[in-house]
């Protein structure tokens, strides 16, 4: 306690609270109908840990269709609750000075029953909401895989993106593996729009994690950039 970071008490549940039950099949309970008080006391949790170590941001994870039911008969409901449970987080984010993001996940390879599944679907319901501390989680493997399209993506969705994260389609390896995506032009198109915030590495090493580090540097040394080992050189 030493540092003034508040204690967590010990009883504190995981932080993975705000995935719901993963042994039963949960991915995140944000859009779930039922279990809205076991969202907010995984938000709860959450805060509590963000706190602890000074982290802005919170993934509000939506959730998936429930077994047996059909998507379509279930939107309305699920979107509903979603609604309800972002602009609860938003208002207790608020007061910790925090941001919560929502994140598309792909449902034709990654989860095929996930709720939230394109950009377009996330920024339909962030303007329902219409909390200014909400933003999306732009997550380009799942973007190109469910709509492509990224320049334009981007551009239009610019003014909510809050975090990104990058991998390679459709192995989700490093950046300059075998794939579908530029990402030399991408992170150009980045810098002409400011993006100032983090980009996240949200894929799996093919091998050794500092060898895979390797399109890092190729990439600063394009933009005449030295590479300092500083987190300031990575944004």
């Amino acid at each position: 306690g030493g540092c003034g970071v508040p204690r967590l008490p010990l009883t504190a549940p995981p932080l993975s609270s705000l995935l719901g039950d993963r042994e039963a099949g949960e991915m995140g309970l944000a859009a779930v109908p039922g279990r809205q008080a076991a969202f907010r006391e995984g938000l709860a949790a959450a805060v509590q840990y963000a706190r602890a170590v000074g982290c802005p941001r919170l993934h509000l994870v939506a959730g998936r269709v429930p077994l047996g039911a059909d998507r379509a008969a279930v939107a309305g409901e699920m979107e509903t609750t979603f609604i309800e449970n972002l602009k609860y987080a938003a208002d207790l984010l608020a007061q910790e000075d925090m941001i919560g993001l929502v994140e598309p996940i792909n449902n034709r390879i990654t989860d095929p029953r996930y709720f939230l599944n394109t950009p377009h679907q996330a920024a339909s319901i962030l303007e329902k909401v219409g909390r200014p501390n909400l933003k999306l989680q732009l997550d380009l493997f799942h973007c190109q895989i469910m709509d492509g399209n990224l320049s334009r993506n981007l551009e239009t969705y610019f003014p909510l993106i809050g975090h990104i994260q990058i991998a390679q389609v459709p192995g989700r390896h490093e950046p300059d593996s075998p794939g579908e995506l530029n990402f030399p032009y991408i992170f150009e198109l980045l810098e002409s729009l400011n993006y100032t915030g983090y980009v996240g590495c949200e894929y799996a090493p093919k091998g050794d994690t500092l060898e895979g580090l390797g399109w890092l540097r190729s990439y600063w040394e394009s933009r005449g950039l030295q590479h300092s080992g500083t987190g300031k050189a990575a944004e």
